[in-house]
């Protein structure tokens, strides 16, 4: 009898410990992977832990199928109505016309991504348990946009992908070259906007915030940015120093040189010509993109530490 009642006891406790969390229930699992991974004191293993956690997390919710699908329909709609000659220069023109796409798309859906990626899980408690776990809090954040980083990607690859097969069945392998260049540039693009996004939600107190000053960032940098380099394009006569750091200020504006300037003639139209013409080499425009996607990062690891619950 008394072994049934402590076997009993043992089972309350058990299912106690089960108590689902306010993620679902998967909660459970990664609590006791980032516990082991703190205690072996390793931070890799907290940061991989984390990253797969975030992962899971977003293929579970369904993201990974919805990104894919955002990014397949446009590309599709645009390269299937875009009357384009079947030559490389026809291919040029519609890589020129998906990059103005993805200048207004790619930003969009990489802030409504990672908009709540820490002020959501705080409103929902689970962040609680993560800093009460033995793993350091600048992991958390990096892991999270490690996590979310690789469906991102992996949903750009596959959206724009399907649209880039069309392409070399349509157009063959001339001037796919620059495709995979536009194709590499957009996902750049997409993690430099998901790192301000998560930045933004480390400093917000509450997910209406981060949602408000997300969408700010994304009119600031793809609208208004662009507003004004025009106007001070056509009234001054500004040095090509000026020029560049104008483009080297906006992830947007990296992103048109990089596909712009490898289409020559293709992308020949309005301020795009100036973005493709700064002067600013594919590899500074490679290593200002990826400053933008690992500074922010930084600053929201600085703010997660500092985050008071």
């Amino acid at each position: 009898m008394t072994d049934r009642r402590a076997d009993f006891e043992n089972d309350g406790a058990t299912d106690e410990r089960r108590e689902p969390k306010p993620d679902g229930g998967y909660a459970t699992l990664a609590d006791a992977e980032l516990a082991r991974a703190g205690d072996s004191g390793r931070w890799y293993r907290q940061l991989l832990v984390v990253a797969e956690t975030e992962y899971r997390l977003a293929v579970r919710g369904r993201w990974a199928i919805a990104l894919t699908a955002i990014f397949a329909a446009f590309a599709l709609g645009l390269t299937t109505f875009s009357g384009s000659s079947v030559s490389p220069e026809g291919f040029e023109r519609t890589v020129a016309s998906l990059a103005v796409l993805a200048v207004y798309l790619v930003p969009l859906v990489a802030l409504a991504f990672g908009y709540d990626a820490i002020v959501g899980r705080e409103e929902s408690g689970w962040l609680h348990t993560l800093f009460a776990l033995p793993v350091e809090r600048a992991w958390l954040a990096v892991g999270t946009a490690l996590g979310r980083a690789v469906v991102l990607a992996s949903a750009t690859i596959l959206g724009f992908g399907i649209a880039g097969a069309f392409l070399l069945r349509e157009f063959g392998l001339g001037g796919f070259d620059a495709y995979a260049g536009f194709l590499l540039a957009t996902v750049g693009l997409g993690l430099a906007f998901l790192s301000i996004a998560i930045l933004v939600s480390s400093i917000a107190g509450e997910k209406t915030h981060a949602l408000g000053v997300s969408l700010l960032v994304w009119a600031w940098f793809v609208l208004v940015h662009d507003l004004l380099g025009l106007g001070l394009v056509a009234a001054f006569d500004l040095s090509g120093a000026a020029v560049s750091a104008m483009v080297l200020a906006n992830p947007t504006g990296i992103f048109r040189a990089l596909v712009l300037g490898s289409l020559g003639a293709g992308g020949d139209a309005g301020f795009a010509t100036v973005l493709a013409e700064s002067g600013l080499s594919s590899p500074v425009l490679v290593a200002a993109l990826i400053a933008w996607i690992a500074l922010p990062i930084a600053l929201a690891a600085l703010a997660v530490r500092r985050r008071r619950l």
